[in-house]
């Protein structure tokens, strides 16, 4: 009688450990990555963003730029993609940046200084993961939309 008890419980130790096993994780966030502003303009100037993993869902996005004189500017924040405006640290015109996502494929960025939204920027990145498409949209302390520009970013080996 002791034996078949040994057996059940033989048979149940796999399905509990099955039962208890972690869920796979998610798939990491395609835009994690360095990605290299597509730019006409000379030698030195470049801008790079970069996008790493932050905690389980979250994102820390570091811009560094360098301009035609060679001088260059790193700042950053960090997202949860709530929306919610989180610090931004080294950069001279924005002090707060907001990230929703809107689809799997696209993100909106609300940056402002100092309480004030300055500009709303879509970010959307291409079906094979291989280039970002940015749409700067600035605004005036009215709200207005005062200025458009275009921006297409290429994934760096």
């Amino acid at each position: 009688m002791a034996w078949r008890r040994w057996i059940v419980c033989l048979l149940a130790v796999p399905a509990v450990a099955t039962a208890q096993s972690p869920a796979p994780s998610p798939a990491p966030n395609p835009r994690f990555g360095r990605w290299l502003l597509q730019s006409d303009a000379p030698a030195p100037a470049s801008n790079i963003m970069t996008y790493e993993p932050l905690g389980v869902s979250g994102m820390k996005v570091t811009v560094q730029s360098v301009n035609a004189a060679g001088d260059t500017t790193r700042w950053w924040y960090t997202t949860t993609f709530d929306g919610q405006p989180m610090p931004v640290t080294g950069s001279p015109s924005v002090t707060h940046a907001a990230v929703r996502t809107i689809s799997p494929s696209i993100n909106e960025i609300v940056n402002s200084r100092d309480g004030r939204v300055t500009q709303r920027l879509t970010n959307v990145l291409s079906p094979d993961a291989r280039t970002i498409a940015v749409i700067y949209m600035r605004e005036d302390a009215d709200g207005r939309t005062t200025g458009v520009t275009f921006a297409t970013y290429h994934r760096m080996p």
